[in-house]
């Protein structure tokens, strides 16, 4: 059975990549330089896209060594820096959902492995960059998902306890990182998890798409304090 909403929701938090944001063939443009460079073999759109959520040092060493990652992160970085701009998708409902739920007065974040600056980017290419009020991201917490790290540091700049928050992602890490942070888990099969592997870890609620948010939960005007 699943759990209900939380009754006094003040903070929603958002993964990024496969929740809000479909970057996947940025991301496999971007591995598949590193890899002609390094001389390796091209990766498919498929193939990458599992491998990603791990923050961008797992992902590299998805597809090179250990004693080769530096040399071959560092080629991505570089390719990555100019390929967000050129390709990037917004999740479907992702900016009506975005607007409601700020219009409501409702609190957001975003909590994603990737590195800052890669965020930011997506962000500010979309214009989505202002309804979130925290961006916190994997290279600012001493753990990625699915520690629940990320999550700890957007609870505390936030001031708001576990159980006043939900948060919204599309992957197994995202699952694991919300049961760890002890923050309601909505789960959606829109990125790198399949539909059976989000099920298998009992998230509280999996939704189809991020229009089915808003008739979910109300949010309250955004009060004094």
């Amino acid at each position: 059975m699943k759990k209900n909403l939380p009754d006094d929701i003040k903070l929603v938090i958002f993964d990024l990549d496969g929740t809000l944001v479909d970057a996947y063939q940025a991301i496999t443009d971007s591995i598949n330089y590193m890899m002609g460079k390094m001389g390796r073999p091209r990766q498919s759109l498929r193939t990458v896209t599992r491998s990603v959520g791990h923050g961008v040092d797992g992902l590299i060493r998805c597809f090179i060594e250990e004693d080769r990652a530096e040399e071959a992160l560092l080629i991505f970085r570089a390719h990555h820096d100019n390929r967000l701009h050129q390709k990037l998708r917004i999740m479907p409902g992702a900016r009506t959902l975005l607007a409601a739920l700020k219009n409501r007065g409702c609190r957001m974040a975003i909590a994603s492995n990737r590195p800052t600056k890669f965020c930011r980017i997506i962000l500010e290419q979309l214009n989505i960059d202002h309804y979130f009020d925290w961006v916190i991201c994997g290279d600012m917490v001493k753990r990625p998902k699915p520690a629940p790290d990320v999550l700890r540091a957007i609870l505390k700049a936030a001031r708001v306890k576990p159980f006043q928050a939900v948060y919204v992602g599309d992957m197994t890490v995202d699952v694991l990182c919300g049961r760890r942070a002890r923050v309601f888990t909505l789960a959606i099969p829109t990125g790198s998890s399949h539909l059976a592997e989000l099920k298998a870890l009992d998230p509280d609620i999996i939704i189809s798409g991020l229009p089915k948010i808003l008739s979910l939960f109300p949010c309250q005007k955004r009060g004094k304090g």
